[in-house]
């Protein structure tokens, strides 16, 4: 019998979204709602389990975590990929890591959330009409705005096909961006200074890395007009944060909307927190009950092959 853990539940509900008793008697599972941060405590917990399911980059899988967990020999990422794992790691230790397939979809409609939640304020307005107060502020207009996508992957280029159905103009820029596939996505290739100066919101849909690490920094932030917005629900060190901040609060642009941070979960005295113009969601992108059915169905999946000498989704080569 091999004991497997399921880490970062945050809402408490991946028991009930598979059917994880199907790998019983073969396997005994607990989940965990707590989030550790500590490293040392999270070998701990998880130092009698053989299997560990984690939720994306929740708990960062590094190699001295690998070191302190001598039982472990599957870990499972939900995704296709984990920045946060060290493969090469998990491989020196004989620990196979595999994936499993998320919709591609939730994020962004998230984006459209944050965008529409910063332009008509519905945040304050909620508020407002909560205390007794009605139609405080005046909203902005999406039709004819212009949507600036910092990547134009998958995620940007869906949320430009829904820009354009608001009767938005969509511009966007990546390295690797060419004008063929820019106008496939129905936007125009311009420079990444152009984009920040003319864009009404600056949406970020890139994957961290070295190279994306720290590239919306402060030059970046004032090129921005003050009435623009920037969303963020790609990854939270894309963003240079005390640059961004700064510009929050001294209102040299007009809001942010922001799904992703760097710790999460967010400190509960960070100062994003008392900034009246951003709109906040912890983390939301890819937190939707189908996308977790199908991830935590996959995970399921996932044992059962390693418990029948078979890989599915494989990330490694133990």
């Amino acid at each position: 019998m091999i004991r497997v853990a399921i880490l970062d539940d945050y809402q408490g509900v991946a028991l009930a979204l598979a059917d994880w008793q199907s790998l019983h008697p073969q396997a005994t599972i607990q989940a965990f709602a707590d989030h550790l941060d500590d490293l040392d405590a999270v070998a701990r917990r998880l130092h009698t389990f053989d299997c560990v399911v984690a939720m994306r980059e929740r708990t960062p899988f590094p190699r001295t975590l690998f070191e302190k967990l001598p039982n472990l020999r599957l870990l499972i990422t939900t995704g296709a990929r984990n920045a946060s794992i060290d493969l090469a790691a998990a491989t020196d230790r004989k620990v196979q890591v595999c994936g499993t397939d998320m919709l591609p979809y939730p994020t962004a409609e998230l984006t459209w959330g944050l965008i529409l939640a910063l332009f008509r304020h519905i945040p304050q307005e909620d508020r407002a009409a909560r205390a007794g107060r009605w139609q405080t502020t005046l909203g902005l207009g999406l039709n004819g705005k212009t949507l600036g996508l910092l990547g134009l992957g998958r995620l940007g280029s869906q949320v430009a096909r829904v820009g354009r159905a608001f009767g938005m103009a969509a511009i966007a820029w990546s390295q690797n961006l060419t004008a063929e596939r820019a106008a496939e996505a129905g936007a125009a290739l311009v420079s990444k200074d152009e984009l920040f100066a003319r864009s009404d919101i600056v949406s970020i849909h890139l994957v961290l890395s070295p190279r994306s690490r720290g590239l919306v920094g402060a030059a970046e932030i004032a090129r921005m007009k003050p009435t623009s917005f920037l969303v963020n629900t790609s990854r939270g060190p894309i963003v240079d944060e005390a640059a961004l901040l700064a510009a929050l609060s001294e209102r040299r642009i007009a809001g942010a909307g922001l799904d992703v941070f760097e710790p999460e979960p967010l400190p509960r005295n960070h100062p994003v927190l008392a900034l009246d113009n951003v709109v906040i969601t912890p983390h939301l992108g890819y937190v939707t009950e189908e996308n977790y059915r199908l991830a935590y169905g996959h995970a399921v999946e996932d044992v059962r092959a390693f418990l029948a000498g078979r890989l599915l989704r494989p990330l490694n080569q133990v």
